[in-house]
């Protein structure tokens, strides 16, 4: 079995050929069962595991384990860690033991950059991103692959690790700046991009301006949010995969204070990278993209990261 670390891992999975891999993936065929979610506890301090697994046609079998402890962040460590062993699936045999973080940064980064391609306006240029972690460092990238992405702005709680991104953006050539009025932000952003761990709404309806996409990939259980109710009230509505309705709090709570119901959420990504349902339809509609993350998105990262190594 092969190891590969997170160099080789993040070589393979650049944008260009990542949201395309998703795109193909969401529109083809595979077995994705319902994740197992377990809370696990250790002292005071209490996480979250996941076990993703899927398998393809294309005679692979892939099987995630996530640990999520939010509390990590007080503690300078990511509030994340993934291990990802990839197998034959037609003989069990394991082939790869892959970045389990890479593959879940990346792969999430590039699910947004998918809906994005479906719901954000053809010339969507300002991207606000809320939150620093792995996740959130990699969507300028990951929305620039299919917009033309010019200005980021960026907010975080904690407003230096907002200071110091924006900073690092701008190393690498990007015209970014931290900002502390997050209102103010979203009301001037064409994307914004929620990836935190929050489970408190962030993000208010009424700030949302006509024309914007919102897109919220990081809560994942019912007790994390990051948009409010009226996020959702009066805007186009899709989701990654059939499991958000019942594991995102963001939805869950829209359900519950009747800004949206079950049968007003448009489509699934399938849906869309099948061509069965419709993204954008005008300049001015409001959209919604709310992910809870898929194993298939992993597996076809995983794919790509094993055809990489066989080349």
């Amino acid at each position: 079995m092969l190891i590969l670390d997170a160099d080789r891992t993040r070589a393979a999975l650049d944008f260009g050929r990542l949201v395309p891999a998703l795109r193909g993936a969401f529109a083809g065929q595979a077995t994705v069962p319902a994740r197992h979610v377990h809370t696990v506890g250790a002292g005071e301090e209490k996480g979250t595991v996941l076990i993703m697994p899927a398998w393809s046609d294309a005679g692979f079998l892939g099987i995630k384990t996530v640990n999520i402890y939010p509390a990590n962040g007080t503690r300078g460590l990511p509030g994340l860690h993934a291990t990802y062993v990839l197998y034959d699936a037609r003989t069990g045999v394991p082939l790869a033991q892959i970045d389990g973080n890479e593959i879940t940064a990346r792969r999430t980064a590039a699910a947004a950059a998918l809906g994005a391609d479906f719901l954000a306006r053809e010339d969507a240029s300002t991207l606000l991103v809320l939150g620093t972690g792995r996740v959130a460092q990699l969507l300028p990238q990951a929305h620039a692959s299919v917009r033309p992405i010019r200005r980021l702005r960026v907010w975080n709680h904690r407003a230096e690790g907002a200071r110091t991104l924006a900073a690092q953006w701008r190393a690498a050539g990007w015209e970014a700046e931290a900002v502390d009025d997050l209102g103010a932000a979203v009301k001037g952003a064409d994307i914004v991009s929620c990836a935190t761990l929050a489970n408190a709404p962030l993000v208010r309806g009424e700030w949302l301006a006509p024309g914007s996409h919102l897109d919220l990939i990081g809560s994942f259980t019912p007790a994390m949010t990051e948009a409010d109710p009226a996020c959702f009230a009066n805007a186009r509505v899709f989701v990654d995969t059939d499991e958000a309705p019942a594991k995102a709090g963001d939805l869950l709570d829209a359900f519950a204070a009747g800004t949206l119901a079950v049968e007003d959420i448009e489509a699934n990504l399938a849906q869309l990278c099948r061509g069965e349902r419709p993204g954008r339809r005008t300049t001015d509609e409001r959209t919604v993209f709310k992910a809870v993350g898929s194993a298939l998105e992993d597996l076809a990262a995983a794919t790509l990261v094993w055809r990489s190594v066989e080349a």
